[in-house]
């Protein structure tokens, strides 16, 4: 690890062991944010937040005396963070009127099915479990740990971040991090070109491109959102490195994106844009639709381009063009973290690598291999930090069982002479004893109303199997088409055949993809749900067949998440907690 890379891990740490020391602990006025916001896609997915974060708060997880609420979207069409920023804004300023101007707030845009990472569907991305502390770290922990330096540096305002990156940083020890200028303030972190294809890019003025500190402060000209390399030449946003200023391996490097903050005056001017929009029924981007509004040389171009867009609503253009109206000239200032790293973790691939293979991050933040588990033999930090590891949280393994290197465990339950293969992923699963669970798989139980016209009725359980490279997201025409669908590298009609089962009977609970097709069978309990879909699962690698009982009730990952019992789910991760505990304090 060079220099840079020490300062990094050094400036973590402290973080952590600072955030550590607050958690549990009623804090004092400007030591750390007044109100710390999540959204959610809808209301079913905030009463899951909220049921969450009351759990935190009783174990003493999370900072005492901060008011925590979580908003979820208005009914109706997608509104992308960028409307969830403005609805937040509006709430707040129902409920605090003048008084907000006053708070310190972090808002964290955490809606969304995470159909990248299913494991984070049910219960959610900013819940999703790291291998960190004790106790265990999520991201909303982790979110709030490395902000932690912000709060005391910031004039009133909401700072706007995501829930599935983490960013990190180091600066000198005489300096912080301080938000304190009008309009908007964000990160920049030194990247690739590639990268910046993929993330928002800032355009300085050619006197503020040559790094010469860890930190700086600059004014932005223009900001592109996923711009194409031959854009960022022309607009003049590729930087040059110039010594070892930049911990990158190319000359050329461009600052992209992450969080930003909105001072209170601006904050009340996004509330006026929403009056100017409503009703919104379009997707609205809080990074480019708002940040390509800003800055002198801020054009609006960008307000025809649907390149970046899912879905194209002809509302949009309309839109974009009252938010550059409304936002034109507001400034946009930016702080260059010269010595910073930013990292993804939205999708099963990525996931697995960051937690598993990735020596950088673990290093630098200190992850281990077994955290807040029952797993003999197995505590403590891997023997090498650039050693592909099995990663388990938050979970109980019978000391026969076998775990292969790459592979993720988190809240799950083990039993005796268990296997389970490379490259794996395991959630929220009880698996019986002397299962095989191959490699390169997805496999996440849940607990269902199987019933939901009684609900009082006893719930059900479904595990759902996918390949880890399978893609959830495409759809076909039809069901005529089920045959360009692959599951498990296979064709789905194909393992139809190995089930016993017609095309003429597959059913889907929305367009024709992996993520809504009914195939995974309802059971009474979570250890017999885990193994019919193996048995399923197996019969397809195998080349052999079996039939799901035509009896049973088969559910998609999509009706899953509709009909999830969420008191069931916590109360089977509050079962093992317990169980740790115990199981801990004998060894």
């Amino acid at each position: 690890m060079n220099d840079q890379g020490k300062h990094l891990q050094h400036a973590t740490r402290a973080k952590l062991r600072k955030f550590n020391t607050l958690r549990g602990e009623e804090v004092q006025p400007g030591e750390f944010w007044d109100l710390v916001i999540v959204t959610a896609v809808d209301e079913s997915q905030r009463v899951a937040y909220e049921l969450q974060i009351k759990d935190k708060i009783a174990r003493k997880e999370l900072p005492l005396g901060v008011e925590y609420k979580v908003f979820s979207d208005p009914p109706g069409a997608k509104i992308g963070n960028g409307g969830s920023t403005l609805y937040v804004l509006q709430r707040l300023d129902s409920i605090y009127g003048k008084a907000l101007g006053k708070f310190r707030v972090i808002l964290i845009h955490a809606g969304g099915f995470s159909q990248r990472l299913p494991n984070a569907s049910a219960l959610g991305k900013i819940f999703t479990a790291l291998p960190l502390c004790e106790p265990l770290y999520q991201m909303l922990e982790l979110k709030l740990a490395m902000y932690v330096d912000f709060p005391s540096q910031m004039r009133p305002g909401v700072l706007v971040t995501c829930a599935d990156d983490i960013e990190m940083y180091s600066i000198s020890e005489d300096e912080s991090v301080r938000f304190d200028k009008p309009g908007f303030t964000a990160l920049a972190h030194p990247s690739s070109l590639s990268i910046g294809t993929t993330h928002g890019v800032f355009v300085l003025a050619s006197d503020d491109k040559h790094a010469r500190k860890e930190m700086e402060y600059v004014s932005c000209l223009q900001f592109l959102h996923k711009p194409s390399i031959a854009k960022m030449q022309d607009t003049g946003a590729v930087c040059k490195k110039r010594g070892d200023s930049i911990s990158l391996t190319d000359d050329q490097f461009v600052y992209t994106d992450s969080t930003y903050y909105v001072c209170y005056t601006t904050a009340l001017l996004l509330l006026s844009l929403l009056k100017d929009i409503t009703p919104l029924r379009c997707e609205v981007d809080a990074y480019g639709d708002f940040l390509q509004a800003l800055g002198p040389e801020a054009t609006d171009a960008y307000t025809h381009d649907g390149a970046n867009v899912q879905k194209r609503e002809e509302c949009l253009v309309a839109v974009r063009q009252k938010i550059f109206r409304r936002l034109s000239g507001t400034p946009l200032n930016v702080i260059l973290l010269n010595n910073s790293k930013f990292y993804h973790i939205g999708s099963t691939a990525e996931y697995l690598f960051h937690l598993t293979q990735d020596p950088a991050l673990r290093a630098e933040l200190g992850l281990v291999a077994s955290a807040f588990s029952a797993r003999p033999g197995a505590d403590g930090p891997p023997e090498s930090a650039a050693a592909a590891v099995s990663c388990v949280m938050h979970s109980t393994l019978e000391p026969s069982c076998s775990v292969a290197r790459k592979t993720v465990l988190e809240y799950c339950r083990l039993e005796a002479r268990v296997t389970v293969g490379t490259g794996s992923i395991l959630s929220g699963c009880w698996v019986d004893q002397g299962l095989c669970v191959p490699a390169e798989v997805f496999m996440h139980s849940l607990c269902v109303t199987a019933n939901p016209h009684q609900p009082a009725s006893q719930p059900g359980f479904v595990t759902v199997c996918f390949g880890i490279h399978d893609d959830l997201k495409r759809s076909v025409q039809s069901p005529a088409h089920v045959e360009e669908l692959t599951f498990l590298g296979l064709s789905l009609t194909k393992c139809l055949s190995h089930w016993g089962m017609g095309e003429e009977v597959l059913k889907f609970s929305g367009d024709c993809s992996l993520w809504n097709v009914c195939l995974f069978p309802v059971c009474s309990d979570l250890q017999s749900s885990f193994s019919m879909t193996l048995d399923l699962l197996q019969a397809v690698l195998k080349c052999s067949t079996f039939n799901v009982p035509s009896t049973t009730q088969l559910m998609s990952m999509h009706q899953a998440l509709q009909l999830k019992n969420l008191k069931e789910m916590l109360t089977f991760r509050k079962e093992l907690y317990n169980d740790i505990k115990q199981k801990r304090s004998i060894q």
